[in-house]
């Protein structure tokens, strides 16, 4: 088992821990509902250390990104983020990822805790530019604090303007008094905040700083499983259940970061130039039960007929509203926003509507 550098915290504070790839990672610690309304209405943090790091450097660095990856990598100025995923050559997702263009033929490519093996395996197979890639994930650690209060919280830690910083975009400053942390302003969560990087030794110190700072706005240490509600509720795709090697990144919507561009010779470009040309088969839809019920992941999703038309990957209870939403793929001719389905909840058929 493998622990994170805030080990110690999750523990003093009583979380509910539970082995989450490879790491033992707190779940929750004053329960998923609360967490989740902290993260809405002020701000949390979140321990993603367990998260992969990986630098790419040299002057075939931008040619390697260019091939292994999806999104246009000659969009991503130096001080940018990029939401990307890796085409696996057969019309599937080996991850996706975030693409940080550090300095000139220097990226850092953040990766899914579980994939990490896989992704650098992946990437090393097809570096025949012979670009220099290391595995950075064991001197990283990484928190995330979200939440319409996260500005306010971190701007007392640092002398950069963060409201300068603007959406997907970072930089590499001073924080709580310590040098070369990296300030990102992305998440997973849809409530607005920043991503941080550093070394691990100064763990303790980052962690400490921030809780003091954040006090006032009633901060809160938040587990995986608000994380999950979050990313939900603002239809972000999880790896393993909402995109994996089976999935094209045009089924599963994510045409905005699959880029057709003039001599971008990516992986899979034929296969999904040929999808998008077709029209794809079935879709990644988001969609809201109209009575109560928790969609599960496998359960099945029906017409209003009761004939199966897809599979929910993703699904909970929104807390708060206790509102039944998910995600999954169906047939393309009932994927339009809008349409009426039905969620397989044990034999009984719930009515849900498809979201734009």
């Amino acid at each position: 088992m493998n622990f994170t550098p805030f080990i110690n915290f999750h523990r003093s504070l009583g979380a509910k821990l539970h082995e989450f790839a490879g790491y033992e990672m707190p779940i929750e610690y004053s329960g998923i509902i609360d967490e989740h309304l902290t993260v809405r209405n002020a701000v949390g943090v979140f321990d993603v250390s367990h998260m992969g790091e990986i630098w790419v450097k040299g002057p075939k660095a931008f040619d390697f990104l260019q091939k292994t990856t999806s999104n246009d990598i000659a969009q991503l100025k130096i001080g940018k983020a990029q939401y990307s995923c890796l085409p696996n050559g057969k019309g599937g997702i080996v991850d996706d990822i975030l693409v940080y263009h550090y300095e000139p033929e220097k990226y850092l490519l953040v990766v899914n805790a579980s994939n990490l093996e896989k992704d650098w395996n992946w990437l090393q197979e097809n570096n025949t530019e012979g670009v220099d890639m290391d595995n950075a994930s064991e001197w990283m650690a990484q928190l995330a604090i979200q939440g319409p209060k996260a500005t306010a919280t971190l701007q007392k830690l640092t002398p950069v303007d963060l409201s300068s910083i603007p959406y997907y975009h970072f930089t590499v400053g001073e924080f709580a008094g310590r040098n070369e942390v990296i300030i990102s302003n992305t998440g997973y969560t849809g409530a607005g905040g920043f991503e941080l990087y550093f070394l691990p030794e100064h763990a303790d110190h980052i962690w400490n700083s921030i809780f003091e700072a954040g006090a006032e706005f009633g901060i809160k240490p938040i587990g995986l499983g608000a994380r999950d509600t979050l990313r939900l509720e603002s239809g972000f795709c999880l790896y393993g259940n909402d995109i994996d090697d089976t999935t094209s990144p045009l089924e599963a919507g994510l045409g905005w970061i699959t880029k057709f561009v003039e001599g971008k010779n990516f992986i899979d470009r034929p296969f999904l130039e040929k999808q998008k040309a077709e029209g794809v088969t079935r879709k990644l839809v988001k969609f809201e039960l109209t009575e109560r019920g928790i969609p599960r992941h496998g359960y099945p999703i029906t017409d209003a007929e009761g004939q199966v038309i897809g599979n929910v990957t993703s699904g909970t209870m929104v807390p708060g509203t206790k509102t039944g939403i998910g995600m999954g793929y169906v047939a393309i001719e009932h994927a339009k926003a809008g349409t009426g389905i039905r969620i397989d909840i044990r034999g009984k058929l719930i009515p849900a509507l498809i979201k734009k």
